[in-house]
């Protein structure tokens, strides 16, 4: 994995390749990244059309103010109204990427024809780990913190300087903001009624509030698929780039589960497929 020479060069939409009509998939970075993150997922899914946004506070958008998670989505919605049109937008999001696809589903239902949300805390981050993340703001801005955070997340040795500085660059007030209204829980509104395919999938090492996560997605969406990744952490993306990969082709293509991901324990209720 490599990282843009220089912050702000990313390419937000790869121009599609030919023949590629069925779907545009929109990748939705993590919090502590940018859209860097999902190069190995786009060179894996080369003959479909890939969009790679920013999102506001990160990457090439670093300079601008995080307002909150629906000013995002808005925003969000109206550059993929401007870019995607004539075909099918299915929306993939790790960790906030995919709180803020689950809103998009919410509040744009008609933009979404599916969402596949990896490690999305819809419930907060409480406890202990809630007062270690609301802590970390304190080291916001040194390069230590981003350089211990790069080994925590088992990122590939290649990427660490590019998310060292993509990271160093995010304003410690853009991450307050974000912290101050996904850690209280954050359920979108509407997205019951929204009618939007939803995958979610959660690491079977993840933070316990990203495994508490899938278990009231199922709950409170019976129609939505559910699943664990074996074995894989919260920054999994980067830890098995490959089987992210084809979950999300799969999912896209196929509207299933990868046969790789295993279902919630029955008491805790797994969806179907769409």
């Amino acid at each position: 994995m490599t990282g843009p020479a220089d912050v702000g060069h990313h390419p937000a939409v790869r121009p599609a390749p030919a023949g590629a009509d069925r779907a545009s998939v929109v990748l939705l970075h993590g919090g502590n990244v940018a859209s860097w993150m999902w190069e190995p997922q786009v060179e894996m899914l080369d003959d479909l059309d890939v969009l790679t946004p920013d999102l506001p506070g990160f990457g090439s958008r670093a300079a601008e103010v995080w307002v909150s998670l629906d000013a995002t989505v808005d925003d969000l919605a109206a550059r993929l109204a401007a870019v995607a049109t004539g075909r099918e937008v299915h929306v993939v999001g790790l960790s906030l990427g995919g709180m803020v696809a689950l809103r998009l589903a919410a509040r744009h239902p008609d933009l979404v024809a599916s969402v596949l949300a990896a490690g999305a805390v819809v419930d907060g981050v409480h406890g202990l780990a809630g007062a270690f993340g609301r802590a970390q703001l304190r080291v916001w801005d040194r390069r230590w913190y981003w350089r211990a955070q790069a080994h925590a997340y088992r990122l590939p040795r290649d990427a660490h300087d590019v998310f060292v500085r993509t990271g160093m660059a995010i304003r410690r007030a853009t991450m307050a903001r974000i912290v101050g209204e996904m850690y209280d829980g954050s359920w979108p509104t509407g997205l019951d009624t929204s009618r939007t395919p939803v995958l979610a999938v959660a690491g079977t090492r993840d933070m316990g509030a990203a495994r508490t996560a899938v278990a009231t997605i199922a709950r409170r969406l019976p129609e939505a698929v559910v699943r664990l990744a074996p074995g894989m952490h919260h920054q999994w993306s980067a830890e098995d780039p490959e089987l992210f990969g084809e979950m999300i082709r799969t999912w896209v293509l196929d509207g299933v589960a990868h046969p790789a991901l295993v279902p919630l324990p029955p008491e805790r209720s797994a969806g179907a497929g769409r």
